[in-house]
């Protein structure tokens, strides 16, 4: 899927930078000689300045880890997927590794949520009936996985800060509320597909609870002007990020764990993740900056723009649709993408605050399938990926109302 991909942004680019040179733009072909090299550079600038980044974020991630508070947040959600998966076993381990996968997920735990899921998908696959067919509870697993279960998107705040961005946890807010909403349209939409009980009173504890916190945030929220919940998003953001960080600290202290060398072993790792995403942003940013050059992502967002004005609806957001096209299909496309519509618009221009929610909201649906699936050899999906897709959707929609309502005035 991704070389189809990386090879149709070429393709299309050729089509586009031929047609505008038969119609007499001869600077086509030098403008986009032009952007291959500007895009190779911007993808050094931004490695290099997110050495730093990575380097401090695994190294406190790492010290989380030894102080037990992936295992504390486990067994706090242990509960509510014994309900949601009714056909796995009380004890079974399966139910373990899935709550470490989540918690880890929350966390912005990237590498350990990855190898916790694959080995609680393999768990789930011993209680399967059918070797290549999903089973119920490996299908809820997947999209919840799918929907982008991230309550701290360091991630995102890394991209804004690398381009400048004097917030970069200025989209906290928005985010937040956009991947509760994917996350929840993928949870039901499952949960309609298996019949799932939701109103088990243990269930509607813990859902029920979190509906009525995010509530009472929007319902706080929407009494405000769209200046002042910029000025909210920022300070919760802050605070929010500082406040983890004080707690990893704290619990680390308090388990007794030597937190500068947990945190230097940590921090070890953020050189080779950083070197290993050079690669990528190469790629993809090429891809995509040679499509700009071409003309033909101007295109498709006129297109865009020419059906949204049909639907009478405002185009304000069309420019960040990119990154959420692509994201189902590459998570490095999708991040080339917001980091050259951030670099066009501005890194706090609306089309990018839309985009980087977006990318905080929406999850590499067909990646997570095909890695997750094809651990335990399943070829038959049956529900999943129309599921993901609906929260992928939930979290494309959501992402355009909190921005035009966060953002609008920009």
């Amino acid at each position: 899927m991704l070389n189809r991909l990386w090879l149709g942004f070429f393709l299309t680019a050729a089509v586009a930078a031929l047609a505008r040179w038969s119609l007499g733009d001869a600077a086509v072909f030098a403008a986009i000689t032009d952007s291959l090299f500007a895009m190779a550079k911007l993808s050094v600038e931004v490695m290099v300045l997110l050495f730093g980044t990575l380097t401090l974020w695994l190294g406190l991630l790492r010290i989380a880890e030894r102080a037990g508070l992936v295992e504390l947040l486990g067994r706090a959600l242990g509960p509510l997927f014994k309900r949601l998966m009714p056909d796995v076993p009380e004890g079974h381990p399966a139910i373990g590794l899935i709550t470490l996968n989540f918690a880890a997920n929350v966390l912005g735990l990237d590498n350990a949520a990855t190898p916790i899921g694959l080995r609680a998908m393999r768990e789930l696959q011993t209680l399967n009936p059918s070797s290549d067919t999903a089973s119920n509870a490996q299908i809820l697993f997947l999209v919840l996985n799918a929907s982008s279960l991230t309550l701290l998107p360091v991630s995102i705040f890394m991209y804004r800060a690398q381009q400048g961005a004097p917030d970069p946890t200025l989209v906290f807010l928005p985010i937040l509320i956009a991947t509760s909403a994917s996350t929840l349209v993928g949870l039901l939409s499952v949960a309609w597909m298996q019949r799932l009980k939701l109103w088990d009173p243990v269930a509607l504890a813990y859902l029920g609870s979190g509906a009525l916190l995010l509530g009472a945030l929007l319902a706080v929220l929407a009494t405000l002007s769209s200046a002042v919940l910029a000025s909210i998003s920022s300070l919760v953001g802050n605070l929010a990020l500082f406040g983890v960080i004080v707690s990893f600290l704290l619990a680390g202290a308090i388990k007794r764990v030597p937190v500068y060398e947990a945190f230097i072993d940590g921090a070890k790792d953020g050189f080779g993740v950083a070197r290993d995403l050079l690669p990528y942003l190469v790629a993809m940013l090429c891809a995509v900056g040679v499509l700009r050059a071409s003309g033909a992502l101007g295109y498709v967002l006129e297109g865009l723009r020419w059906v949204v004005h049909g639907l009478g609806m405002n185009t304000d957001f069309v420019a960040a649709l990119p990154t959420a096209l692509v994201k189902p299909f590459s998570g490095s496309a999708a991040r080339a993408m917001l980091i050259e519509t951030m670099q066009h618009y501005g890194v706090d221009s609306f089309p990018a605050l839309t985009a980087a929610t977006m990318q905080g909201s929406t999850e590499t649906t067909f990646y997570v399938v095909a890695v997750y699936f094809g651990a335990v050899g399943i070829k038959r999906v049956r529900h999943t990926v129309g599921c993901a897709l609906a929260a992928d959707l939930a979290g494309i929609i959501a992402s355009i109302l909190v921005c035009s309502w966060f953002f609008g005035g920009r």
